[in-house]
């Protein structure tokens, strides 16, 4: 294996913000929104926090993603963080509001990935080479943006170019995945809060082979990349496509 020890750390560099605070504030908006409808197990339990600490989990936030992240070298990350509990019997209307709770956590990073375009249009702006960089942006996207930071950026603005544009696809990907239709991603729990009872129960019984079923599509190879990407860089294409939009308006 070869370990480029530079490459890992521009990557670190680069990505754990934007990680920290897409776990963060998307666990807390389940528990905010599971709070609202009526279930306070996660209030009474702390989750409901900007604190990070609250929210890692040791094997999915730490351990798995380095391992990733050693492997690749540099080149892929992958984790999850410690679900927020959410007694969903607790809450007014459980089948319905089963579904808000679930979505509460791809509306944040939603509207994280917004943010963080805000900012990267700021940073561009605000840059040496602002004409360059939007170019880059609009033919490579946040991968490129990334990518050409690493080789060439210099100074903090452009350090600020390459955290905005990781900020934006860590939200994107964080989104999308989170609402593939797989317990007990949230997808899987809106699938179900819309299933009639006795298929949402069965669909529900699938929930102990979600993790493993996600590990398998992320290194299952097909066509150069991974069965995951296949399932999800359309979807990220688009999704960049209205993001860069925000860029260059």
């Amino acid at each position: 294996m070869d370990l480029n020890l530079q490459a890992i750390a521009q990557t670190f560099a680069l990505y754990a913000l934007p990680v920290l605070l897409a776990i963060t504030l998307h666990e807390a908006a389940h528990g905010y929104v599971a709070r609202h409808f009526g279930d306070m197990t996660a209030h009474a339990q702390g989750r409901i926090s900007l604190n990070p600490i609250r929210h890692i989990d040791v094997l999915g936030t730490v351990v798995v993603p380095l391992i990733i992240l050693v492997a690749s070298a540099g080149k892929l990350l992958f984790g999850w963080a410690k679900p927020v509990p959410v007694n969903y019997s607790a809450l007014r209307k459980p089948r319905q509001h089963m579904a808000w709770v679930a979505a509460a956590g791809p509306f944040a990073n939603l509207a994280m990935a917004l943010a963080w375009a805000l900012l990267l249009r700021a940073s561009i702006s605000l840059s040496a080479r602002p004409d360059a960089w939007r170019e880059v942006t609009q033919l490579g996207g946040t991968t490129g943006l990334i990518d050409a930071v690493k080789d060439y950026g210099n100074g903090a603005a452009e350090f600020v170019i390459g955290v905005s544009a990781a900020g934006v696809l860590v939200n994107l990907v964080f989104m999308l995945l989170n609402l593939l239709p797989i317990p007990p991603l949230d997808g899987g729990r809106i699938l179900t809060s819309l299933l009639p009872t006795r298929a949402a129960w069965r669909f529900a019984k699938l929930e102990p082979w979600g993790v493993p079923l996600l590990l398998v599509l992320l290194f299952l190879p097909i066509y150069g990349s991974n069965a995951l990407s296949l399932v999800l860089s359309p979807l990220l294409f688009e999704s960049e496509a209205l993001v860069r939009a925000m860029v260059f308006l």
